[in-house]
């Protein structure tokens, strides 16, 4: 029977993606492994294999379409098999709550086979046909007894709130999902325990935040070109990579207290050193930039100021310390910011951290980055200066604690200890971090030590990380 293949779970935090590009037609012929579909989740672009040769009967979605995890997206029939109309088929019944989660990690082109007790290959009072198929001879049809069935609900919800679910002994189709399509999110199971737990004490439950002084929450402004204006606009689809970025910017504003600490660091030794040792990292076939510098003096300051280094936990309530330091830089690409990671910055050289932060922003701009190389960051940098900037106020790639931008290394005039007006190179560094979690003394002394050591780049080299 036709097989459903479904949107595996491409990384452990990926609840969605979006159908960018279909590769394919229906009614073309697939090799196992090749690349049908085009997929973007969490600002990375995959193509999916193929799971197996046949022909591609159905698209289940369209381009553009976001779609959960798990959820059918095509439909194929096996090399010889006997297919029917296109146009009749119809996706087999969602699976369980419970096959779902134990099939919570499905890798790239599993497929979902139907027996065919649930399939209707054609309308009640179809006959069947004839259908020409690319791997065989034309042959008679069977068509497969109509049956209805009872359909459970799809349940869409975040890892965690499933996570919490178990725990607390909750069925999650009956927590109501606040997010985007009913998705179901953390908070939403804890607001179901708790009315849960009212109600089993013969209380109301609450029934919610009450409105503050201001009032409810507006409702989204709704745009209007002005009047005489309406033919001199271009509408374009919230899509991709503009879609992410808003879905990223939106959870750092909603969930994350922002503040900003300003410091300015004198990297006139620093400019000095990598003049130095950029032409014995060239013989190397090594672009040499400032910031491998950058990330070393970062992740010695992290394990002297560990809260910077750090995530809230909010479904436990708990303030996760990470005994790694993994830094995502901030790349502009053609079709918006992405953040690719750096693992184990203190474990490696300045050499090391060179070539791979070269390495990812080349396919980050490529858009040839996997999920992984995008997911796990512990702190984050910007270097907006790389273009010119002179001061910004970054804004946190959750779950991080913060966040650093590096500016224009600009000469500037500085009195120095003998009052004397000279030229240096001075750059502003500018930290947003999450009030929750770092104390604004403890920012500033992490600006501190950080400008510390890039104002003498040699103590890089005594410090045991």
């Amino acid at each position: 029977m036709p097989k459903e293949v479904v949107l595996p779970e491409l990384a452990e935090s990926v609840v969605e993606g979006e159908i960018l590009r279909w590769l394919v037609n229906e009614g073309d012929a697939l090799q196992k492994d090749q690349p049908f579909v085009e997929v973007m989740t969490d600002k990375v672009t995959v193509e999916l294999p193929s799971p197996l040769a046949g022909v591609l009967l159905q698209k289940l979605v369209k381009e553009g379409d976001v779609v959960p995890v798990h959820a059918p997206i095509a439909l194929v029939a096996e090399p010889g098999e006997v297919t029917a109309p296109i146009s009749d088929h119809k996706p087999a019944p969602a699976p369980s709550v419970q096959a779902q989660e134990e099939r919570s990690i499905v890798e790239p082109g599993q497929v979902v086979e139907d027996d065919g007790a649930n399939l209707s290959l054609f309308k009640p009072d179809s006959k069947p046909e004839q259908v020409k198929n690319p791997f065989s001879k034309a042959a008679p049809l069977q068509a497969v007894e109509s049956t209805t069935v009872a359909q459970p609900r799809r349940v869409i919800a975040v890892p965690a709130a499933r996570k919490l679910a178990r725990e607390l002994g909750l069925d999650i189709a009956q927590v109501p999902g606040s997010g985007p399509g009913g998705r179901v999110r953390v908070e939403d199971v804890r607001a179901y325990a708790e009315g849960k737990e009212q109600r089993a004490q013969g209380k109301a439950p609450d029934s919610g935040p009450r409105p503050s002084a201001l009032g409810a929450l507006p409702s989204p402004v709704q745009y209007k070109p002005p009047k005489g204006y309406e033919d001199l606009e271009t509408r374009v689809p919230l899509r991709g990579m503009r879609r992410a970025i808003a879905q990223q910017m939106v959870a750092s504003h909603l969930y994350t207290v922002r503040t900003l600490s300003v410091d300015e660091a004198d990297l006139t030794e620093l400019v000095a050193l990598r003049e130095r040792l950029k032409l014995e990292a060239e013989a190397q076939g090594v672009k040499l930039s400032y910031l491998p510098f950058i990330f070393k003096a970062i992740a010695v300051a992290l394990k002297k100021f560990p809260s910077l280094n750090s995530s809230l936990d909010e479904a436990r309530q708990e303030v996760v310390l990470k005994h790694y330091i993994n830094i995502g830089m901030a790349v502009a690409a053609e079709n918006g910011l992405i953040v690719p990671v750096v693992r184990d910055v203190d474990r490696k050289s300045l050499l090391q951290l060179a070539r791979e932060i070269a390495d990812l922003a080349e396919k980050a701009r490529a858009g040839k980055l996997a999920p992984e190389e995008v997911s796990g960051s512990t702190f984050s940098v910007t270097n907006i200066g790389s273009i010119g900037a002179l001061f910004s106020f970054p804004i946190i790639n959750v779950p991080d604690a913060a966040i650093l931008g590096v500016h224009s290394i600009q000469k500037r005039p500085v009195v120095n200890e003998r009052d004397e007006i000279v030229v240096r190179q001075m750059m502003y560094l500018s930290l947003s971090y999450d009030h929750r979690l770092v104390d604004g003394a403890e920012a500033a002394r992490f600006c501190k030590e950080v400008i510390r050591l890039l104002e003498k780049p040699e103590r890089l080299f005594l410090e045991a990380l």
